[in-house]
């Protein structure tokens, strides 16, 4: 790795272990959040099953998507932030129907970045980032999944890695105040992995920047499909391990894509070998192809069969 030791923030004195301990939590109030029918249902798996929610074609307000999607069996679901979804509307709906919203995904994170030449587009990216924590504290959410940076002809990867830490580390006071996770996804943004390189690569990037932020309030939102083409996922999840603090599942191929969940070339039982290896409890998040009811009540099907090997 060619970065530079970033100097740790004097506002967040803490290691790893502190990491550890935040992640139980993190973990423990989603769990806190399922509702005791599920558990009488003898749904009570440590992994919450949820999706994004412009994933779900069906309803024409919030309140009777999050209704169809309880009648489904799904734990929850997860909006998008700035702007997307109405915070009150899904505040409201959440409550009446009693499906959790456990957090927001930045919505401007690939046009306004983090990692850009203008100090202007950064700030940008930041206030976005600080609305997104905001609001995900507004719908009862625990998370920001956030793409940090993006490499290209104009930032390299050490800008994209200097640039990126600068803002985040300022957005940690609110989401410590808060209790906001700020989570990092690895995606195909040349950051952190060659994306034209081996599909044999390991996480030791990806580890070591989370590991540089140093806070409890930064971990990674582990998304199963993406890192396919890059390595083997279940490597890379017994790598990260106490880092991951939720996940996104798709799946992906060489000939497939990205193709629903277990039909490309991910091994999901060593995926889920290695969850149950880390002990992971918590939030996983489908990002496929939505749409109307039998859709997603196929993607939580998909899921329950290959993530959770039910």
């Amino acid at each position: 790795m060619n970065s530079a030791p970033v100097p740790s923030n004097p506002m967040q004195p803490v290691n790893r272990r502190s990491f550890l301990a935040a992640g139980t939590l993190a973990a423990t109030a989603g769990l806190c959040r399922v509702s005791a029918d599920h558990h009488k249902s003898g749904g009570a798996h440590p992994i919450l099953l949820s999706l994004k929610c412009g994933m779900c074609g069906e309803g024409k307000t919030l309140e009777e998507k999050f209704r169809l999607l309880k009648e489904l069996g799904y734990d929850g679901v997860e909006l998008d932030s700035p702007g997307g979804q109405n915070k009150e509307e899904a505040r409201k709906a959440s409550e009446k129907v009693g499906l959790p919203t456990h957090g927001v995904v930045d919505s401007i994170h690939w046009g306004v970045t983090l990692s850009d030449p203008s100090a202007e587009v950064r700030e940008k990216g930041l206030q976005g980032l600080l609305t997104a924590i905001r609001e995900s504290d507004s719908v009862g959410g625990t998370s920001v999944l956030l793409v940090p940076a993006v490499v290209n002809a104009k930032v390299s990867e050490q800008q994209a890695w200097d640039r990126s830490i600068e803002q985040i580390r300022k957005a940690l006071p609110l989401a410590a105040r808060l209790g906001v996770h700020i989570l990092i996804e690895n995606v195909w943004n040349r950051f952190l992995y060659d994306h034209d390189g081996p599909s044999n690569q390991t996480a030791s990037k990806l580890v070591k920047y989370i590991d540089d932020i140093d806070s409890p309030w930064v971990g990674s939102y582990f998304d199963i499909g993406n890192h396919q083409k890059y390595g083997n996922p279940a490597e890379w999840i017994r790598a990260l391990g106490h880092r991951i603090v939720k996940l996104d599942v798709k799946d992906w191929g060489v000939k497939a894509g990205f193709s629903k969940i277990g039909a490309g070339d991910v091994d999901w039982p060593d995926v889920r070998k290695a969850l149950q290896e880390i002990r992971f409890t918590g939030w996983a998040t489908a990002e496929v192809g939505g749409g109307n009811r039998a859709r997603c009540k196929e993607i939580l099907n998909n899921m329950r069969t290959h993530l959770l090997g039910a």
